[in-house]
């Protein structure tokens, strides 16, 4: 079952102060006040290089993202260049590629002995070989990402990764032999009259492999760690095939992995009735607010018929993920595959990861997760 360590915060002051590299930083943690947030982009802004996320990444990257570190109508502009990439993943060519990769990556665990390494051996690769599809790169680029391991920023020990001397190559690669795919089209893409400087295409191209990488891994190995623990839930699939798309929202509801993002104030503002100084930052709480109960009935329960849903798992307003889509469609590749194939997932051995801050501490995901697939 998901936790909710922020229940408590929530009903008594609708915030929570978290402290995060000598900053406290007020989170807001109910579902009105996150969307009222989210849409309020002059109170609080997107634009600021480096810290939207929480916490900041001055130290992991050396170029602000776009378009998520910008606001309209910036915003707006920038996030035209790439949406026919992300719009990619609704095409018949991409659904194809994605449903016959997660089935191929399951035939060769049940052929086996079932037993299935889930983070490393099966989300990883989905994840990887899928972005391939989207960035319409050969396939064979799967392999970098892989070895690169679960963080893009840093490996397993924490050391730095090579993500900013790949991107750079790449882009310098289509630069001399041009195509058709992400990297050519940033090449050519204009802002504003003018072609894209160097940092613009770099900020594009790191936000596409940072913002979907832990992400989609965290869903696909929480949902498969669900049905271990809740095979009933799976033979419901099995009876209602129709209800895939709702049960794979009620995932992102349960299973939020970006625990919040941040926002900064421009001016002086008032959060939970406490002064934000200008250039201070506010936390927009996804997953406190996912557990609303004022908008959704037993939060703490994953009910996979749960209607309406209006989650924020995609974030809300201006910034909606640009990668909702193609999430969405690995999300439903997964279940559709497991529920045709599978026919039950035993847990074998459990590892999970814990966020830690002196303010919550949430289970967020899996750093291992082993599982013995039984075939139908």
């Amino acid at each position: 079952m998901p936790n909710d360590p922020f229940q408590e915060a929530r009903e008594k002051k609708g915030t929570l102060k978290c402290p995060f590299q000598g900053e406290e930083i007020p989170m807001l943690l109910r579902h009105a006040d996150v969307r009222a947030a989210a849409k309020d982009w002059q109170t609080f802004s997107s634009d600021a290089p480096f810290r939207v996320p929480i916490p900041s990444e001055e130290e992991m990257r050396t170029m602000r993202q776009l378009p998520i570190e910008t606001n309209p109508p910036e915003h707006t502009e920038y996030r035209k260049i790439v949406e026919p990439f992300f719009k990619r993943s609704k095409t018949p060519e991409v659904v194809a590629k994605v449903q016959t990769l997660i089935n191929e990556l399951l035939e060769k665990a049940l052929t086996g002995n079932g037993s299935l390494e889930i983070v490393h051996q099966f989300a990883l690769p989905v994840q990887s070989r899928a972005l391939t599809y989207l960035l319409n790169v050969p396939e064979s680029e799967a392999d970098t990402y892989i070895n690169w391991g679960i963080h893009v920023f840093h490996d397993e020990n924490g050391s730095g990764s090579k993500l900013e001397d790949h991107l750079a190559l790449a882009l310098k690669r289509a630069e001399n032999d041009p195509g058709e795919d992400l990297f050519s089209a940033l090449n050519q893409a204009t802002f504003q009259n003018r072609v894209l400087t160097h940092e613009e295409k770099m900020g594009f191209a790191n936000l596409t492999f940072a913002g979907g990488r832990d992400t989609i891994i965290h869903s696909i190995s929480s949902i498969i760690a669900h049905f271990g623990q809740h095979p009933e839930d799976l033979e419901s699939l099995r009876d209602n095939p129709k209800g895939l798309v709702i049960a794979g929202e009620e995932f992102f509801r349960a299973f939020m992995p970006l625990t919040h993002i941040g926002r900064v104030c421009p001016i002086e503002a008032e959060v939970g009735g406490k002064r934000v100084p200008p250039g201070g930052r506010v936390s927009l709480g996804w997953a406190a607010a996912n557990f609303d109960p004022e908008v959704f009935d037993q939060p703490e329960n994953i009910d996979l018929t749960r209607r309406p849903n209006p989650h924020v798992s995609f974030g809300f307003g201006t910034h909606l993920c640009l990668g909702a889509p193609h999430a969405r469609l690995i999300v439903r590749s997964l279940l559709e595959a497991l529920v045709e194939r599978v026919a039950t997932i035993e847990l074998l051995e459990v590892s999970s990861h814990v966020e830690e801050n002196s303010a919550y501490s949430r289970e967020n995901g899996f750093d291992k997760l082993k599982v013995r697939l039984l075939a139908r």
